[in-house]
């Protein structure tokens, strides 16, 4: 059973900046792409980021491409989601899941059983 841990949400202001990170056990971290996902209340869970196992794939959803960057450290079984230039739709709680691929907008489908409790980022104007 995979055991995810997202941190690094909180609340700032429209322009700011967050560094979400995700730690991830009980899965091979290193041979699985990662995706970041949020969903805000009343609304479809989104597609943010994903990143291939390598590093080398790393795609967006338009909505944050130039702002959000993601990373890895597979050593540290950590994926990391650099948030700049926030905006008041960024408004959600962002998850992080294992994912069996990345599309050229953010990830594919997702592993079930490696989703994590998810942490808040709340942008205010």
């Amino acid at each position: 059973q995979a055991q995810v841990v997202e941190s690094g949400g909180g609340q700032v202001q429209a322009g700011g900046s967050l560094r979400l990170s995700c730690t991830a056990s009980g899965l091979p971290f290193d041979s699985y792409s990662m995706g970041w996902f949020r969903q805000a209340p009343g609304s479809e869970r989104e597609g943010v980021s994903c990143i291939s196992w390598n590093g080398a794939i790393r795609t967006y959803a338009d909505s944050v491409k130039g702002r959000f960057t993601i990373s890895r450290e597979n050593a540290k079984r950590t994926l990391y989601l650099q948030m700049n230039s926030l905006k008041p739709e960024d408004t959600a709680m962002y998850y992080c899941a294992a994912v069996r691929w990345c599309l050229d907008s953010g990830p594919g489908p997702y592993e079930p059983n490696s989703w994590g409790q998810g942490t808040q980022v709340t942008v205010s104007s």
